[in-house]
């Protein structure tokens, strides 16, 4: 009987050796991955225990400060003392000319034939601005002249007949009474010589009032008048100028301001719209208060400038002496509804408000006219965060 050898595929010693090895390696990879996973897992505990003592380390070292201090803030405070500053006044005005002159027609008037200036000349004393046509005066000024000649020919002729007469007189030939009579003609002819005369000087004259003059050396500002136009008295001013050039900042000022200031006191006036300031002097102060505003008047002379127009508008700071007052940083002062304050650090070192009276501003800071002493402690900027009553720490501020 033939033997026949049959190995099936599937289930030969190979394949279970190939299936026993893929099981095995299966094992070796989960193994790993498990230990991986273990070391990884180790790892995160270890960093977060790590992280988590720091920060229980680093915590109590921050609050110790804090729980040392509470919730008590520090703030700068400064004693500011009294010390001499310029009392500055400060004020708003309009500005014109110190005296402002109209010049209108001062004669009979007529048709203004010439105009000699216009606005922003100077002109001096008598000058000649404008001329008004005089044909009609000119004739009359002839006509009256020919009578001066006249009448004077009149006079020569009585004159001759009564020194004939005074000679024939001493011979008996003229009685004394033909005498006075020639005498009285020669009189009366020499009158009329002088009243003709006179008729030609006044009409000389109101031909020179038809030349529209200058009253005073100055600066025109105005004019109003062209060829042309026909003006008389009722015409009203045909120019206005500036006399001497001067011009002058009326400032309005409280009352209490105006009892501060005297003539002769220095200003400084800035135009609106300038950067410049123009030296002046107060040369006059109202007598009077106007009682709706509570307000008068200081009149600060300035020398011509160009930039000085009148009409416009300026501010002025006066220099009215000097005081002896705090003087505080800006950043000290708090303002509300009710005025001005300050916050000063008692003695028990809370805070307590001050309401205080601001006398000037300038360029040092503000200058208290009423309310301190100087010898308080004012906290110094941070009044915009610590309200009356509250406890604080003060630190003197370092000397500038």
């Amino acid at each position: 009987m033939t033997t026949m050898n049959f190995e099936s595929p599937k289930w030969g010693r190979g394949a279970l050796d190939v299936q026993v090895i893929d099981d095995e390696a299966a094992r070796a990879r989960r193994r790993r991955q498990i230990i991986i996973a273990l070391v990884a897992a180790v790892v995160v505990l270890l960093v977060v225990l790590f992280l988590a003592m720091g920060r229980k380390q680093a915590a109590p070292a921050a609050a110790g400060p804090a729980a040392a201090q509470g919730a008590t803030p520090t703030v700068t405070v400064i004693v500011p003392g009294r010390q001499q500053v310029a009392r500055i006044i400060t004020a708003t005005g309009n500005l014109a000319a110190k005296r402002d002159v109209p010049v209108g027609v001062s004669g009979e008037g007529g048709r203004v034939i010439r105009v000699l200036v216009d606005r922003g000349q100077w002109v001096g004393a008598g000058q000649v601005l404008a001329v008004i046509e005089r044909s009609v005066q000119s004739e009359q000024a002839a006509q009256q002249a020919a009578q001066i000649e006249v009448a004077r020919a009149d006079a020569r002729l009585a004159q001759s007949n009564l020194d004939r007469a005074q000679a024939l007189v001493a011979r008996g030939f003229i009685s004394k009474a033909e005498l006075e009579d020639k005498r009285a003609t020669r009189d009366a002819a020499n009158a009329r010589v002088r009243v003709a005369e006179a008729q030609l000087g006044e009409t000389r004259a109101r031909i020179g009032l038809l030349n529209v003059r200058a009253p005073t050396a100055g600066l025109i500002l105005d004019r109003s008048v062209e060829v042309g136009q026909v003006v008389g008295a009722g015409s009203g001013a045909l120019f206005r100028m500036a006399e001497g050039g001067q011009m002058e900042l009326r400032a309005k000022l409280a009352q209490e301001d105006l009892q501060r200031l005297s003539v002769g006191q220095p200003a400084s006036v800035t135009p609106v719209g300038s950067t410049i300031a123009y030296k002046g002097a107060i040369w006059q102060i109202s007598p009077i208060i106007d009682p709706a505003s509570r307000q008068g008047e200081a009149r600060i002379l300035i020398p011509y400038n160009p930039n000085l127009r009148p009409g416009g508008f300026g501010s002025v700071q006066i220099t009215a002496g000097a005081t002896d007052a705090p003087l505080l940083p800006e950043s000290a002062v708090q303002n509300d509804d009710t005025g001005s304050y300050v916050y000063l650090v008692g003695p028990d070192n809370k805070i307590v408000r001050r309401n205080i009276k601001i006398a000037t501003v300038n360029d040092h800071g503000v200058v208290v006219g009423d309310g301190l002493s100087g010898n308080e402690r004012v906290v110094l900027a941070a009044g915009a965060f610590v309200n009356p009553g509250d406890k604080v720490i003060p630190r003197r501020a370092a000397a500038r």
